[in-house]
């Protein structure tokens, strides 16, 4: 009797090794796949999904699950860009997985120092960045204004279960661009439009700064 559940234990335990093993490689395809999918992705987004470009997205380390439905929104027209739109209409929902499942494995790079910027430009970015670190953390009560780590992380690491995306490190251009377009209307592909709710009641100079400190956060 005690071999017959020794049998059974190892068996188990040896299926449980096996299924665990298949995941790995599965997702490992994925990722291998994603690569070669988003051959046509790293003209704006940048080799390895890290754009130099500060008006073009970072997907490095980005959540899987978040950009597969942007790829969705920009193919069903809910979310929309010429090129982006263009490109996504073409894709299946397999292709928008390992696309995702590649980008997510990689690692964000941050902005280089810029050699040229002067000590009263540090100065204004640093006072930004305090200023975008209180709201990001606090929010405003008064004006109702969400606390972007509420959704965001602490670091800007995003909440991959809930469809949050990860914003560190990401470029400051883009994230007031992004901002903006919630604010403006012009970008509402958001559960129940919540961003737009957000951003609709911050300032310019709160978007500025918010945008200053994300950048920063790694």
């Amino acid at each position: 009797m005690q071999k017959k559940i020794l049998a059974i234990a190892l068996t188990v335990l040896l299926s449980g090794g096996v299924s665990q093993v298949h995941a790995e490689m599965t997702h490992i395809d994925r990722v291998n796949a994603g690569k070669q999918k988003s051959a046509n992705c790293v003209s704006c987004h940048g080799e390895h999904g890290n754009s130099s470009t500060a008006m073009f997205p970072k997907l490095a380390q980005q959540n899987a699950g978040y950009l597969v439905n942007q790829l969705k929104a920009f193919k069903n027209g809910s979310r929309k860009d010429p090129i982006m739109s263009t490109l996504a209409i073409g894709l299946t929902e397999n292709d928008m997985v390992d696309i995702a499942n590649y980008y997510a494995e990689q690692k964000i790079a941050g902005e280089p120092a810029d050699p040229n910027e002067s000590a009263q430009e540090r100065a204004e970015h640093e006072t930004l960045v305090a200023q975008g670190g209180d709201l990001y953390r606090n929010g405003d009560l008064k004006r109702e204004v969400s606390a972007c780590i509420a959704c965001h992380g602490p670091h800007g690491e995003g909440n991959q279960p809930a469809g949050f995306p990860a914003l560190r490190w990401q470029h400051k251009a883009y994230l007031i661009k992004a901002l903006t377009d919630f604010k403006s209307g012009k970008r509402s592909n958001t559960n129940e439009n919540m961003m737009h709710m957000i951003a609709v009641k911050m300032t310019e100079d709160e978007i500025k700064a918010v945008a200053n400190r994300i950048a920063t956060m790694k």
